[in-house]
């Protein structure tokens, strides 16, 4: 909710000139009858009238604060607006197997890649992006977006627990996760087209082979830039034995020699990720990038919302006048 006329708040500081009046007056109020000795009044009960003595003055109160509300006029938003902006088409490819609980980037490998995938979605405000997954199958997350807040709720989400859990095939199908991204970046009419493929394995899954999904890709005019995630030699992979969480060195196998082919084959570059320093440097190269205007459509409709609080404050007014002219009635 916006306000019109916020300046219109600044009224609320008579509150205090106002309520330090009611104190000091009703501190200084005479008894209209006076009496020898109150004692015989000293165990009477107190009844509703005596709660309800301050009762119009709070009213007053409210019944001002919610004036004050509707004079500021507020508003909700609900309407579509069209604004021009300059961005690109990526598609974040991300391997999602079982290998990548691997901890030899911290905290592991899907962590550290989904973490900098964050980062970098965050400092993009204006670039349309969509997330694929894959491991011995691929989908899609989520299709591309200008709706960050959207697309980071679903990247969250990701990690192995959805290949664990029987919910996608294990295994590495890279042709698969290409092909998947294509489709969603073959329509598009951006100048610039990526899909940032992020694995730590060897291709071993699938129907399409990432050579030829990269053909398909290049047909399209889309740019891979290929990452391989993972140290050299052995990394430390968690299992858990006995109910204990135990860690074996497995070897690290990644086909860097296709992941090579299928970036040479788009024109994109290929990276090694020993850390999470390397996963940056990719992000950074997409800001070279030739931009593209792409227009936004947003829906935004503004409607007037003081009705409810300039019926708040009428009621709260008649309500202080009735306790005051009936059952607080005071007699001089």
């Amino acid at each position: 909710m916006e306000f019109y006329h916020p300046l219109y708040f600044l009224l609320l500081i008579l509150i205090i000139p106002y309520v330090v009046w009611y104190v000091l007056n009703h501190r200084k109020s005479s008894p209209s009858l006076k009496v020898s000795s109150t004692t015989a009044f000293m165990r009477s009960k107190k009844t509703w009238r005596v709660w309800l003595t301050h009762a119009p003055f709070l009213l007053i109160i409210a019944s001002f604060v919610a004036m004050v509300f509707a004079l500021a006029r507020p508003q909700t938003s609900n309407s579509w607006s069209n604004t021009d902006v300059e961005g690109i088409d990526i598609m974040l490819c991300m391997d999602v197997s079982t290998s990548m609980l691997a901890e030899d980037l911290k905290p592991n490998r899907v962590k550290a890649a989904r973490n900098v995938a964050l980062e970098f979605i965050n400092g993009r405000e204006n670039d349309n992006i969509g997330l694929t997954i894959f491991a011995g199958e691929a989908y899609t997350q989520c299709p591309m977006t200008t709706d960050h807040a959207a697309l980071l709720n679903l990247l969250n989400g990701i990690d192995c627990d959805m290949v664990q859990h029987g919910m996608l095939e294990d295994g590495t199908a890279i042709g698969m996760g290409i092909a998947n991204a294509v489709t969603r970046l073959k329509d598009s009419k951006a100048k610039s087209k990526v899909i940032i493929l992020l694995t730590d394995g060897t291709n071993n899954r699938g129907d399409i082979s990432p050579g030829t999904a990269a053909d398909i890709a290049k047909s399209f005019g889309i740019r891979i830039y290929t990452v391989a995630v993972g140290t050299n030699g052995t990394a430390p992979y968690p299992m858990i034995v006995a109910g204990r969480k135990e860690y074996v060195n497995y070897p690290v196998e990644i086909d860097t020699e296709i992941l090579s082919l299928i970036a040479e084959k788009t024109d994109g570059k290929t990276y090694r990720a020993t850390n999470t320093n390397k996963l940056h440097e990719v992000y950074q190269e997409i800001d070279k990038l030739e931009r593209t205007k792409m227009n936004v459509r947003k829906y935004s409709k503004r409607y007037e919302a003081y009705h409810i609080y300039a019926l708040v404050s009428l009621i709260a007014l008649v309500l202080a006048i009735l306790l005051r002219a009936t059952v607080l009635k005071r007699i001089p």
